[in-house]
């Protein structure tokens, strides 16, 4: 009797952004061993993990080679309620383990703007969220992983253990993610109390988050990057955590652990390009920033909305145009401040259309080798990839963070130059001997680690 193999197909593969598609064979592993057959029989151009593809750029992506889609593998294997850890399939979302673990009084430790993630992915990218200052990233929380590594062999690796460190933001390089063991938080219910205020220009967000961050768990501001002169920098800030049970209303407290995430219906297939112009962006920005509380305390709001705002908008990457877009995240150090506001200043008087541009303060660095938090500032902002002359003015801005000893991140790159990767990430060396030692012939490839020789 055969074993079963893997569904397989030859695909047109993209990143969350919509650009620079790529041909792949797409493996779908139903399990272990069929991730193992996978990994033993991906061919020359080798083969690397993906998961829900919200990765924005080419990090799962493998021209010509294998990709193994992990969504299959998604069981959640045991739960330990009282100690609050879960042991869980790389495929497993963060939105399914919040409908599993919200009802018993957990939440996962981290979350970026999606809940639509894989646990796998989470580590792989080592993702960060709006309590970086607090908690770090989200492997800061994983106690172990099951690794498959390029010779189909499967490894338990623990936290603090250097293949760990590697692994983690490691961009699934070091081989495939199958399981993880994930410390969680405890919460009393499923709403969010927030604070909202306005910033009247960069200086003042700057002042107001150093001032008063370490009040709040989470934080995050909305950046307005047209905005020019004395309101340069103007920004909408928000900040909370989770509500304690006796701030609900008393019929709320009845079901205080409901998980119910609303949608909108989904943005359409074909949207005109240029849609998100300078002048459509300007004025959604000027609404949007007009419409903010100059000052609010205390608001309940859903944990979907708090954190996954256009996770109700199903295909909501669909609304940039064929062309797609490009999100640019750096960070810079603290004592970089004047760094920073050249940048935004750049951003601005180039009239650059982003409407999801975000400010966030980072706490200490995470282990892993090529994670990309460090303690400072950083900024993300989405830019349609069909503006003029793109490539040459995020060219600059790269010189620029790289002299300021700041980084790109790598989940989210789809153009950084090679030479410039090893002064932004002091501990690629280590990574590559690891990688060398660990994968001499190169298995584990994506159109990322090509780009930049990872």
């Amino acid at each position: 009797m055969f074993a079963e193999e893997a569904e397989a197909e030859t695909v047109s593969v993209t990143g969350w952004g919509r650009t620079a598609p790529t041909t792949a064979r797409v493996v779908r592993p139903r399990s272990y061993e069929e991730a193992a057959d996978a990994v033993r029989s991906c061919g020359a151009r080798g083969g690397i993990a993906r998961g829900l593809g919200r990765a924005y750029g080419d990090a799962a992506q493998n021209a010509g080679g294998a990709v193994l889609d992990m969504t299959a593998l998604d069981r959640i294997r045991a739960i330990d309620a009282e100690a609050g850890v879960v042991v869980c399939d790389a495929g497993v979302s963060l939105h399914r383990l919040m409908e599993v673990l919200l009802p018993l009084g957990w939440f996962v430790p981290v979350t970026p703007g999606t809940r639509y993630v894989t646990v796998g992915g989470a580590i792989g990218a080592d993702i960060h969220g709006k309590n970086h200052h607090v908690s770090g990233s989200f492997s800061r929380h994983v106690a172990a992983l099951d690794l498959l590594t390029a010779d189909g062999s499967v490894r338990t690796v623990r936290r603090g253990e250097p293949l760990f460190d590697a692994t983690a933001g490691g961009m699934g390089l070091t081989g495939v993610i199958l399981s993880a063991t994930v410390e969680l938080l405890p919460v009393q219910t499923s709403l969010m109390s927030v604070d909202t205020e306005r910033a009247t220009d960069l200086d003042d967000l700057m002042a107001r988050l150093t001032a008063t961050d370490h009040h709040y768990r989470y934080s995050v501001a909305w950046i307005d990057l047209l905005a020019r002169g004395a309101a340069m920098g103007r920004s909408v800030l928000t900040r909370g955590d989770h509500a304690p049970l006796d701030q609900l209303p008393v019929r709320a407290r009845r079901t205080p652990l409901a998980f119910r995430p609303g949608q909108l219906p989904a943005a359409p297939a074909f949207v005109p390009e240029g849609l998100l112009g300078k002048a459509t962006v300007g004025l959604f920005n000027e609404l949007w920033y007009r419409k903010a509380p100059r000052s609010r305390r205390g608001e309940l709001q859903k944990i979907s909305t708090f954190f996954h705002p256009l996770d109700g908008v199903p295909h909501w990457n669909r609304i940039y145009g064929r062309s797609g877009f490009v999100q640019y995240q750096f960070v810079l150090g603290y004592g970089k401040e004047e760094a920073l506001r050249r940048i935004v200043e750049r951003i601005s008087t180039r009239g650059c259309p982003s409407f999801l541009a975000v400010l966030k303060r980072f706490g200490e660095g995470d282990p892993g080798w090529l994670s990309f938090p460090m303690p400072g500032w950083t900024l993300a902002l989405d830019i349609p990839a069909n503006l003029p002359g793109l490539g040459s003015f995020l060219d600059e801005l790269d010189e620029e963070v790289a002299a300021a000893d700041g980084r790109i991140y790598l989940a989210k790159d789809s153009r950084l130059r090679p030479e410039l990767l090893a002064s932004m990430y002091p501990r690629l060396g280590q990574f590559r001997a690891l990688r060398e030692e660990l994968d001499p012939r190169g298995v584990f490839t994506s159109d990322l680690s090509r780009r930049l020789s990872l």
